[in-house]
């Protein structure tokens, strides 16, 4: 009975949320016809647009666990909790694949009991560079920015680890993981009690199915995020310019940095589109600082990645991730402002 009760319960709030996207869909397109279809338009480009960079990351994740490699991933999680925080910090500065499409490794090991601190350097260190980025970065922004980019993601993996070791006893840092179908969903597709590992996945029937599971609930937590994610990118591209926030974020106002962080960020959504957007913002007069204060924010606060984690984790370990993100950035653009 009482687990009919939570079954009700969790459809009845599915409906609900289902029900309040639909009225805001209709409210808009009562408010803003004329947006309507540009708006459509917006979010199926950008969804062909990062489809080369999500799907190997999607099937990446899917062989991972079908394989057994996240058992072996596993053991740079665990032991001392420093030596674990910077080793998931160097892991995810030079791993290539984002936040979102190693979401089901992360659950995984947290629901096998891995400690909160290391997964969470993996998680804001991983969306900020990787060896492509490094190289992209360098060639659009110039060798300081880019080395200045690979510091701060192992930096921000470091304080962020760290800092979470601190409420390592608290009773949300033991259990973050929400209980919900999407948290189950991700972590049970691993491949029940086989440890081994073995790379040709397609040789049993477990493996495959572990494979095929995978790849569905990662896709489909990514489609859920995606969607919104680009609305949103697209009303707050139509409300704001690159000329008008570079008229707030420039070497001589004291809160550029701050607003690079708390404006500019949220509009992130590819870390290589962002380049040449940041390289736009400094020749319009955008600080330096600034600039790599919105670029760090925007690979760990922007609208794809945060609502990628919020489904899966509790409430205060969500809100621990923003605030350990938003500090991190205005650390790293003040530093990079310094030092430059």
């Amino acid at each position: 009975m009482a687990d009919q009760t939570i079954v009700r319960r969790g459809t009845s709030k599915k409906r609900a949320l289902w029900s309040l996207c639909l009225a805001l869909l209709a409210g808009i397109s009562f408010a803003w016809p004329e947006h309507v279809l540009n708006a459509t338009l917006f979010v199926g480009w950008g969804l062909v647009t990062v489809a080369p960079i999500v799907i190997p990351g999607i099937l990446l994740a899917a062989w991972i666990i079908a394989s057994g490699a996240d058992t072996h991933i596993a053991s740079a999680f665990e032991g001392r909790t420093l030596r674990a925080v910077a080793a998931a910090s160097l892991i995810g500065a030079i791993t290539p694949v984002c936040g979102v499409t190693v979401l089901p490794l992360m659950v995984g090991l947290l629901a096998a009991g891995v400690p909160l601190a290391p997964i969470m350097a993996f998680w804001l260190s991983s969306p900020i560079t990787d060896p492509a980025m490094l190289a992209t970065t360098a060639a659009t922004l110039g060798l300081s920015f880019a080395i200045g980019k690979l510091v701060a993601a192992i930096g921000l993996g470091v304080f962020g680890g760290a800092t979470t070791a601190l409420f390592a006893k608290s009773p949300w840092a033991l259990n973050p993981l929400r209980d919900n179908g999407l948290a189950r969903q991700l972590s049970a597709a691993r491949c029940g009690d086989v440890q081994s590992f073995e790379p040709k996945v397609w040789r049993t029937a477990e493996r495959r199915q572990s494979f095929s599971t995978q790849f569905r609930a990662t896709a489909r937590i990514i489609v859920i995020c995606l969607i919104p994610a680009f609305a949103a990118e697209y009303a707050l591209n139509a409300a704001l310019t690159p000329g008008s926030l570079a008229a707030y974020v420039g070497e001589d106002q004291w809160w550029a940095i701050p607003a690079a962080v708390f404006v500019g960020a949220p509009a992130y959504i590819d870390g290589y589109a962002a380049l040449p957007l940041a390289r736009g913002l400094i020749d319009n007069g955008m600080s330096e600082g600034a600039a790599m204060a919105f670029l760090i924010s925007g690979g760990v606060v922007s609208i794809w990645g945060a609502m990628a984690i919020a489904p899966v984790l509790k409430l205060k370990p969500f809100l621990l991730y923003l605030l350990l993100a938003v500090l991190g950035s205005l650390a790293a653009g003040y530093a990079f402002e310094w030092v430059i």
